[in-house]
């Protein structure tokens, strides 16, 4: 027998959440089904028992329920879905119902949303980069094969264009064809979701895509199944079918916003910005779904998006996050101001795995010590620029005058790149490119053979 008893005694729907009186011998955490008055279905999860009472969370919401008429089953096991490799090119909704209108998956196997987790002696290493054909991430802030990587973000800038680009160029090299992208979106307008699956299937890249949609008009509770649906696929596709599977989840500022709705709904007590004190460990319990195991083939690698409220990298959000992952990628407004796309404020970001996947076994022998070049070139062109401000550009020096020109270069031929994909060979030769603006003597982050061979001449 699937359901325990039916349960007819709801006593109060407040919010997101309903309260049954004189349960018994039920889990915390199992999915329920909710039968309203007309027969129309809903589904929800257990969030609290005390003594005979449980607290449910409503996904779909509580709108046309009411306390005397609604039913409730209680699962024996928690919420899952079902998996299967015909899945790609599909779009689903956070259960995992098509949205495409292409039928139902036929599947005989079915998975818990809430995943299993990894044991850590089993973990393997991340290394090998992917490409992502973005030439700022790929070069200096590098995402590496089970590795996440956040992007950080603010409100009107261009993150879900990015994210596509990066959903649409992304490859591991020697992958044999194994590599696929689970996109999911969270709280996004319709013609956006059209136009992310217009986009795919203009670049042929269909075949190779997972899509799951949370639209603006759906439930915000919805939000808080979708990232583990698309991670309980991923893990399927990585572990089970042995493929490198790139998730990338937009935009987790708006799962957080459920989640603190659900936290004030039930009268917690609560933290910053009113945020639950819990958190991180929900935020955790997503981002470390990542990774490699040892023995296994396929992969997982994250890049979440988040946005900013007011730009505020201190603000709970990215804060909790940039604990939990290995580093970010930040967008800057001045840049994206500046027409420049994608808008990538390269001296904030940071990939903390980076060093792990690039060099002579996986790109060139010189890319470590080419992006440390950029960087710190990049950081004196900054500073010399707020000088040249105040005291004026003829004031400079020639070698000084350089410097700009180089930091403009950077910024209009470099970083700036529109939504044409780059190859890891094209970015790196670019980037040597910008380098030759400057004086040989000011590249002091290579070898002398390093520098014959790229650079040239003897300036």
């Amino acid at each position: 027998m699937r359901y325990q008893i039916l349960y007819k005694n709801c006593e109060k729907i407040w919010g997101p959440l309903l309260a049954v009186r004189g349960v018994s011998d039920i889990p915390f955490g199992v999915f329920v089904r909710i039968t309203m008055p007309d027969g129309r279905k809903k589904q929800g999860k257990v969030l609290q028992l005390e003594n005979d009472l449980a607290l449910i969370q409503v996904f779909e919401g509580t709108k046309d329920l009411n306390a005397k008429d609604t039913r409730i089953r209680f699962d024996y096991e928690p919420f899952r879905i079902p998996v299967s490799a015909g899945m790609k090119g599909r779009i689903f909704d956070p259960y995992c119902r098509p949205r495409d209108g292409l039928g139902e998956i036929i599947s005989d196997e079915t998975r818990d949303i809430n995943g299993v987790p990894i044991n850590p002696v089993r973990r393997a290493y991340p290394r090998d980069y992917i490409e992502t054909g973005i030439s700022a991430v790929d070069s200096l802030i590098t995402l590496i094969r089970g590795q996440k990587l956040p992007i950080f973000s603010g409100s009107g800038l261009p993150h879900n264009e990015i994210a596509l680009e990066i959903a649409k160029n992304a490859k591991i090299k020697d992958s044999s064809g194994n590599f696929i992208v689970i996109f999911a979106a969270m709280g996004i307008k319709n013609d956006d979701a059209m136009k992310y699956y217009a986009s795919f299937e203009k670049e042929g890249k269909l075949d190779n895509v997972v899509l799951f949609f949370n639209l603006a008009d759906d439930p915000p509770m919805e939000r808080l199944i979708i990232p583990r649906t698309a991670l309980t696929v991923a893990e399927y596709f990585a572990f089970e079918l042995g493929y490198e599977v790139l998730v990338i989840l937009s935009d987790m500022t708006n799962y957080c916003e459920a989640l603190r709705e659900i936290s004030s709904a039930r009268s917690e007590v609560p933290s910053r910005k009113g945020y639950p004190g819990y958190l991180y460990s929900d935020l955790a319990s997503i981002y470390e779904r990542a990774g490699r195991i040892k023995g296994v083939k396929g992969s997982i690698s994250q890049i979440p998006i988040l946005t900013m409220p007011n730009d505020d990298i201190t603000h709970p959000v990215p804060d909790m996050t940039g604990y939990i992952t290995e580093g970010q990628i930040v967008l800057s407004r001045e840049l994206n101001i500046a027409g420049v796309f994608p808008p990538i404020d390269i001296l904030t970001s940071l990939s903390r795995l980076m060093k792990d996947g690039i060099g002579e076994k996986y790109t060139t022998p010189e890319h470590p010590h080419l992006a440390a070049q950029v960087y710190a070139s990049y950081a004196h062109a900054k500073n010399i620029r707020m000088i040249a401000n105040v005291i004026g550009e003829e004031e400079l020096s020639e070698t000084d005058r350089a410097y700009l020109r180089f930091a403009a270069s950077l910024e209009k031929e470099f970083i700036h790149q529109g939504t044409e994909g780059r190859t890891i060979d094209v970015t790196l030769m670019k980037a040597w490119e910008m380098l030759r603006i400057l004086p040989r003597k000011e590249l002091n982050k290579f070898t002398d053979k390093e520098l014959e061979e790229n650079y040239g001449g003897s300036r």
